[in-house]
């Protein structure tokens, strides 16, 4: 079927004619939504990018990304087919929709569904017949057929599997990563119907180059997220607890862990850290753990990695304050600059950042705290490295970016400064003992 679709932009008014079957819409233009529009807009699809945020849409709609990311930013203003709106009716022109919201915990790590919920029930109510629904925000197994289905079955009156498909496929994206993005990585799909995991797979398989795993049911799909996530965390967990026993014991951790890593097999280097961040690691186990209780199942080991993982910014600034003791100073009325905010190198993205529970643990322990982020500077305290660094009588290095890689010795030695706590393991030990 043609449609005639009339689309302001910023650039001016004009006219596209698409085919309905080429037509995606995205819901959700965060980290993972709107990478994945863009480049359904790069293979030939016409893009529908739907947030409940209007003003991060009049942002898209004026050609600039709502993060810092420098191929998000080419794309989106090279994107010629793509529209940007707040109206959910939108969904009615697509043949195809992906939900690509968040899906964080609360503060008692309890997984916090109102983004998919909220979500589902806004296409609910324009749901069609032949329509495929694609769930990509990572959820707990179970989550798509116990929680998306009934709302979208019930509002729109379609039956899933005769009237419509849903389906998931967890988001699979990495911030920052030069290598592995949005387009080349391998992504897993489940369906209700055989029919519907068939279109799911097609559909992954005619946007990216990575492989297309279909797999037998909506739960082995969810679950594959969360079981990458979690052994991810138990593993950096495991390099956690050997980094503070090691330091009893008088050993280098990195250099222990580097030499395991010649070994040709068997062994994958994590290292240790003074905390976990981003949206999947430090989230993704609490859906697991949560989903298996309610099923009778206590998860004993993921439990105890996330407590060990929460654990290292306490153990960052006993480091700190370990440091101090032994140049005379005390911890209260003490300066410090904590050196970045987000969660990863040369990123924006502060979500679950470890920077901000060792911010309070120093505060709490009456030290004046300084932050910098180059990245983050709308949360920093100080606009300049220079700025920050001016005056203080130790730094924290809570993130790997590049301009903090880069400092010297003799940069901080300059400043009178001679204790630094790095929990990123970034500099050259060598060089600054």
């Amino acid at each position: 079927m043609l449609v005639l679709q009339h689309i302001r932009a910023s650039r001016g008014i004009f006219y596209i004619i698409f085919m309905q079957e080429k037509t995606i819409a995205v819901v959700g233009l965060g980290y993972v939504g709107l990478p994945l529009a863009l480049l359904a807009e790069r293979k030939g699809y016409f893009v529908l990018g739907i947030d409940i945020d209007k003003k991060k849409i009049e942002t898209l709609e004026g050609g600039v990304s709502p993060f810092l990311d420098e191929e998000v930013s080419r794309h989106l203003k090279e994107a010629k087919h793509i529209q940007f709106t707040s109206d959910f009716s939108a969904i009615s022109n697509a043949e195809v929709v992906v939900i690509c919201v968040p899906t964080p915990v609360y503060e008692n790590h309890m997984p916090n569904l109102e983004p998919v919920i909220g979500s589902s029930e806004g296409i609910a109510k324009y749901l069609k017949k032949g329509q495929l629904v694609i769930l990509e925000s990572t959820v707990n197994p179970g989550v798509s057929e116990t929680v998306v289905l009934p709302i979208l079955e019930k509002a729109s009156g379609l039956k899933a599997g005769v009237d419509f498909s849903l389906a998931h496929c967890p988001e699979r994206i990495n911030p920052g990563d030069k290598k592995w993005n949005v387009e080349n990585i391998n992504r897993v799909v489940g369906c209700t119907d055989e029919t519907g995991l068939e279109r799911t797979a097609k559909f992954y398989e005619s946007i990216i180059t990575g492989s297309v795993k279909r797999m037998s049911t909506i739960k082995a799909a969810e679950a594959v997220k969360v079981v990458e996530n979690s052994f991810r965390d138990i593993n950096i967990a495991f390099v956690n607890e050997l980094s503070r026993s090691f330091t009893r014991l008088g050993i280098d951790v990195v250099e222990v862990i580097d030499g395991a890593a010649t070994k040709p097999f068997a062994f994958m280097a994590h290292y240790p850290g003074c905390g976990v961040g981003g949206h999947c690691i430090p989230v993704d186990p609490y859906y697991l753990i949560e989903y298996a209780k309610e099923n009778g199942f206590d998860h004993d080991f993921l439990i105890l990695a996330r407590r060990i993982n929460n654990n290292m910014p306490e153990f960052t600034t006993e480091r700190l304050q370990d440091a101090l003791n032994m140049h005379s100073k005390a911890m209260k009325g003490s300066v410090v600059a904590v050196l970045g905010l987000a969660y990863k190198p040369n990123i924006d993205d502060c979500r679950e950042s470890p920077s901000f529970e060792i911010i309070k643990h120093l505060e709490e322990k009456g030290v004046e705290v300084r932050t910098f982020d180059p990245f983050v500077l709308n949360r920093s305290t100080h606009k300049s490295l220079d700025e920050a660094l001016d005056g203080v009588d130790a730094v924290v290095i809570a993130t790997a970016h590049s301009v903090f890689k880069a400092l010297t010795p003799n940069d901080l030695l300059s400043r009178g400064i001679c204790i630094v706590t790095d929990g990123r393991n970034c500099l050259d030990k060598k060089v600054f003992m």
